[in-house]
């Protein structure tokens, strides 16, 4: 997978996006610091929401549509969310274009055909699929038909869901596809993380796999990373205190910033599989066991139990050997602290 010049694959860096979702808080001008304080954490993209309140739900206030599943936004009707948090269309220019400029990035999330030829017309050059959106195949054909790499969170979904999803973008000819582990709660507790599903989504789908995350803190990307995550998304704000509906679960720069570092200490740590040691870890094998004379012989007597040992350091003779020389007759006299080689004893 290439989104502009940034390669994603299993030997590339992780592909970190600060999803600004609804923390703009209505301002233009809180979007753009944002980008640019996403870009001072760390990140790699910026990722946006296009939707109007009457492009995601209906204006109803029938009971279908009031919030009441335990979440934070409880109490309100979908319209009424939506319709604070959106991103306004008009914005999406200048926002993108500062990301540009501060060499990030930037793509969305569209939630409804319009949205889509909107994005287009931007020339976006990935898209991302909601959680919640995954259900929703002929918007999901509609997106793979425009051929660019497609993200796909698997917050809600069963293995039909995911299914169903990849089917209809390789229907639209589009193989360039990552799903993302996810868990819909927000925030969410990180028990219920399950990042044993990153290995197994990217080996039983044989697509990249990473993380769309809601839990608090650094630990769920790290061990993402650890088994395999190849994108993490994460919610960015610039400062809690300024509130806002995802505010909440959202990280500000500081707490970005350090997991950014984080995943990259552990992109680093997970190094490659290596049996070659290098000079630094040669020479560690100088403290490693080996064999030496732990009680003064003279020449002729026999090497016993008592006065051979296998210590530290590693100049003498492996240990492997130990036992063959055991019962053997000493070439010299030997001190005690003398290497033993294949020269100290008689053929």
């Amino acid at each position: 997978m290439k989104i502009e010049d940034f390669i994603i694959d299993q030997n590339s860096p992780v592909f970190i996006i600060a999803e600004l979702s609804a923390n703009h808080n209505g301002s233009i001008d809180t979007a753009i610091e944002t980008v640019k304080a996403a870009k001072r954490a760390g990140a790699n993209c910026i990722k946006l929401q296009t939707f109007t309140a009457d492009t995601i739900t209906l204006d109803s206030k029938n009971e279908d549509f009031k919030i009441s599943q335990g979440t934070l936004w409880d109490g309100q009707y979908l319209h009424d969310l939506y319709k604070t948090t959106h991103l306004p269309w008009e914005w999406h220019e200048q926002i993108m274009e500062v990301a540009k400029q501060e060499g990030l990035i930037c793509f969305s999330s569209p939630f409804d055909p319009t949205s889509v030829e909107f994005l287009e017309s931007l020339n976006v050059p990935a898209y991302k699929i909601a959680s919640f959106e995954i259900t929703d195949i002929p918007l999901i054909e509609l997106i793979a038909s425009k051929g660019k790499p497609v993200i796909i969170s698997t917050g809600i979904a069963e293995e039909e869901d995911i299914e169903l999803a990849l089917d209809a973008c390789k229907r639209m000819g589009n193989t360039d596809i990552a799903l993302l582990k996810c868990t819909s709660s927000y925030p969410a507790p990180i028990a219920e993380a399950n990042m044993c599903m990153v290995k197994d989504l990217a080996q039983r789908y044989g697509v990249i796999s990473g993380l769309s995350d809601h839990t608090m803190g650094n630990t769920v990307p790290v061990v993402a990373t650890a088994m395999g995550a190849k994108i993490i998304e994460k919610h960015f704000i610039l400062d809690r205190s300024i509130g806002g509906a995802d505010a909440s679960f959202s990280m500000d720069e500081a707490e970005f910033t350090a997991m950014v570092k984080a995943v990259r200490e552990a992109e680093s740590a997970i190094g490659t599989v290596n049996y070659t040691l290098t000079d630094k870890q040669r020479k560690g094998r100088d403290f490693c066991r080996s064999l030496y004379v732990s009680d003064d012989i003279k020449a002729g007597e026999l090497l016993t139990e008592n006065n051979i040992r296998s210590v530290r350091p590693g100049f003498g003779m492996h240990p492997k050997f130990y036992k063959e020389m055991l019962g053997k007759k000493a070439a010299k006299d030997m001190e005690k602290g003398d290497r033993l080689t294949s020269h100290s004893t008689k053929k």
